[in-house]
């Protein structure tokens, strides 16, 4: 599925299997930037268009793609998801929307 251009924000889940731990922890610090740490290798992202190509484009930059996998799945309108999470152990916090003054 090609990525979406619009600016609306979507929800989105963030899984990769990286097999050389340097390229892994290239990618953990750059995930930090675009969504919250669920655990290992798994990332809550809510993102706009524009924004998700680039962490995708971001990503494509530091992978092997013949050793690396990494999985983008698409929740849908973020104001529309009713992310329900089951959650054992520690607690899940869902992103929010927030306005952030610099």
């Amino acid at each position: 599925m090609p990525p979406r251009p619009s600016n609306a924000e979507h929800a989105y889940v963030v899984v990769y299997d990286i097999s050389d731990p340097k390229r892994w922890r290239r990618v953990f610090k750059l995930m930090q930037g675009y969504g919250r740490w669920l655990q290992l290798s798994v990332f809550h992202c809510r993102l706009g268009g524009k924004r998700r190509i680039e962490m995708a484009a971001a990503i494509e930059g530091i992978i092997d793609a013949t050793a690396d996998h990494v999985v983008i799945l698409d929740l849908g309108p973020a104001e529309e998801v009713a992310l329900h999470v089951e959650s054992l152990g520690k607690t899940f916090t869902p992103i929010e929307r927030r306005a952030i003054v610099i």
